[in-house]
């Protein structure tokens, strides 16, 4: 069984505070997919999702387009993964992807589509949807325990 939370964000900066407020109930072994069109806001979504696990303000997050993954400290370590440059599962394996899915940290995972189907059984699945220049419908679907009861928490707010 899955929840889901629909909420439409109406700039960039609270397109971050709600990543802030799902940030601040994360516990360690989360993990989150984003997916939406180049340029909806997964990158803004972290940004506020690191601020939310107390990364440290002098950390810049940025996507990680060429890195792969970012590693920032915080209450949990955030692993933030772009899949944009990634060909196939076999490159996973060669950045270490497997050992921080399956560690303590937060791991927020941009251009998941790339995943093959049904590679994650517990996850937040996140879409972002473009509907102007300021608006994003972005969808929330909880998948597992922890993420149904991060949506829980979520609507209260």
């Amino acid at each position: 069984m899955s929840s889901q939370l629909q909420i439409t964000t109406y700039s960039l900066e609270e397109t971050q505070l709600l990543g802030e407020k799902t940030g601040k109930h994360l516990e360690g072994g989360t993990v989150i997919t984003l997916t939406g069109d180049l340029g909806s806001g997964k990158t803004s979504f972290v940004q506020g999702l690191a601020k939310g696990l107390d990364v440290p303000e002098n950390y810049y997050i940025t996507s990680p387009t060429y890195t792969i993954i970012n590693e920032y400290p915080g209450r949990c370590i955030l692993f933030h993964v772009d899949l944009y440059r990634i060909g196939d599962s076999a490159d996973l394996e060669d950045i270490g992807f497997y050992e921080i899915l399956h560690g303590n940290g937060v791991v927020a995972i941009e251009w998941a589509n790339k995943l093959p189907e049904d590679f994650l059984s517990e996850h937040l699945a996140i879409h972002i949807k473009i509907l102007d220049d300021e608006t994003r419908e972005i969808r929330m679907t909880g998948y597992g325990l922890k993420a149904n009861k991060l949506i829980k928490k979520l609507k209260l707010f």
